[in-house]
């Protein structure tokens, strides 16, 4: 799963701390998540959008796609 925190976050002028701060978890969270080593709790993302002033799918992009079945 890709996201768009990284491209949010900057443009409202944040640092990865700021964010952190407001979102009350570490920066190191927010490095993971805009680095795709982790994808944040369900309301970790809600916070998030709540935050951005965007809907949840607006955040995360989902590139999975379902295998054919037989």
């Amino acid at each position: 799963m890709r996201n768009l925190v990284r491209e949010m976050r900057e443009a409202k002028g944040w640092s990865q701390g700021e964010l952190a701060r407001r979102l009350g978890v570490s920066r190191q969270t927010i490095n993971a998540v805009e680095t795709d080593k982790y994808d944040p709790s369900l309301p970790l993302a809600l916070r998030m959008a709540v935050l951005f002033e965007v809907p949840v799918p607006s955040l995360f992009i989902d590139d999975w796609t379902p295998e054919e079945t037989l």
